[in-house]
């Protein structure tokens, strides 16, 4: 199965900068195919940002970090929810996402691991699943907050798409103190799961529905 004969991709991320963290390589790549890819954000965590930059900060790092992969500006779709309350507000969030697959009308969504644990991330995994559950489906990998983790799928990559995940996540000049957000993290991950298929560099995502 090659990635790159999807055509019009979703990744929902429960805050700005997880898709770019769990498939940033990956987007690279299909766009680089020629993927018209769409990028949801959930929360652009208002409540957690760092002393000394704006409240707003992170929607504009976001804007910046899916532009540099090569997102189109209008493909970005940006909610404005509490961050760690997402749970609260899940059916809100599956009806916003029965509207973008009415809308967009994706063959590849692109979202967290089901075992992930945060609670955010669960429900956007789970309102994800129910809303896309006839489309393809991929979780993509945030060891940080996977206590398991199915690696039943890898995606072959190239330095230059490491590099442009490497690239977006440097938009996030608010986050540069997490340890994940580091380049020499994201190389390391990429090469252990390229080494794990024989390829150079690979991104790892779980297998929750698959539609030939």
């Amino acid at each position: 199965m090659d990635i790159t004969k999807f055509r019009t991709v979703l990744v929902l991320a429960p805050h700005t900068d997880d898709g770019e963290l769990g498939a940033g390589g990956t987007i690279a790549k299909l766009i680089e195919a020629g993927a018209d890819v769409y990028y949801a954000a959930f929360s652009t965590a208002e409540q957690s940002v760092p002393e000394g930059f704006p409240k707003d900060i992170l929607k504009t790092e976001v804007k910046n970090a899916t532009f540099r992969l090569g997102i189109k500006p209008e493909n970005l779709i940006i909610y404005n929810y509490e961050v760690r309350k997402l749970n609260y507000v899940r059916q809100e969030i599956l009806e916003g996402l029965i509207q973008l697959r009415k809308r967009i009308n994706p063959d590849l969504v692109l979202l967290p691991s089901l075992n992930d644990i945060h609670q955010d991330h669960s429900t956007v995994a789970q309102e994800g699943l129910r809303a896309f559950k006839q489309r393809t489906i991929l979780g993509y990998e945030l060891i940080w907050n996977n206590l398991t983790f199915s690696t039943s799928c890898f995606v072959q990559l190239k330095e230059e798409h490491i590099r442009r995940k490497c690239d977006a996540l440097k938009a996030y000049e608010s986050q540069q103190h997490r340890d994940y957000i580091s380049e020499q993290f994201v190389f390391s991950l990429a090469k252990a799961r390229g080494v794990q298929i024989g390829s150079e560099y690979a991104e790892a995502f779980e297998v929750i529905r698959l539609i030939f």
